[in-house]
């Protein structure tokens, strides 16, 4: 019994070491760009949206920051099960700065010029899984006011699983540089929207194969 439960624990820990490790990709990047916008850079097609108008990605990159890394956490079956007053503070925490991360991504995706590397393509892809993080998280908001605590987990991972969208983006960029080098507007625009699917489905493995029964 205590191997298992040791088991358990080093799973736990290895699982918010994964996701934390992911979430650093964009979190690193925008505490990149953060220093950029605070720091007088000089304006470069590259940062000119954002130096024009700072106040969205400020948005952005903070929600995702904070919803990237305390959600690992939320993955934690200790947490969830034996500090329940934990899991629910921090879930109220973690939905607005969700629902903030993929607001201010499709405000962007619709309302700043588009970067050369950039496309319709592209933009689109961000308003779709925007929304669908967006959705996600208010669904799952919904069902956990119901007490439908399977639902609130699976759309809560999913959510997350948009929401971590960015660092295996990276992933799959990666080895497409080391080939062919920087992607035209289609290519780019398909690797990405790769990313998010990726996640998806691995999202959906974990909702259909690892249930996972929340106290009350």
């Amino acid at each position: 019994m205590t191997d298992k439960i040791a088991t358990r624990r080093g799973r736990a820990g290895w699982t918010v070491a994964a996701l934390i490790g992911l979430g650093l990709i964009p979190v690193i990047a925008g505490g990149i760009r953060m220093a950029e916008l605070t720091g007088g850079a000089a304006v470069t097609p590259d940062n000119a949206r954002f130096l024009a108008s700072p106040v969205p990605i400020v948005l952005h990159i903070v929600g995702v920051t904070v919803y990237t890394v305390l959600g690992a956490f939320q993955f934690v079956p200790r947490l969830r099960r034996r500090k329940v007053g934990w899991h629910r503070r921090a879930g109220r925490l973690l939905a607005p700065c969700g629902l903030v991360a993929a607001v201010s991504g499709m405000w962007m995706a619709v309302f700043y010029a588009l970067p050369e590397h950039d496309g319709p393509l592209l933009a689109a892809f961000r308003l779709v899984f925007g929304t669908a993080m967006a959705a996600s998280i208010v669904l799952g908001l919904a069902a956990i006011r119901r007490r439908d605590l399977t639902a609130h987990r699976a759309w809560m991972i999913r959510g997350y699983a948009i929401g971590l969208g960015a660092g295996t983006q990276a992933f799959v960029l990666a080895p497409y540089y080391g080939i062919a080098g920087p992607p035209d507007q289609l290519a780019r625009a398909l690797l990405l929207g790769a990313g998010w699917l990726i996640n998806l489905v691995v999202a959906e493995v974990i909702i259909q194969r690892w249930p996972v029964r929340f106290s009350s």
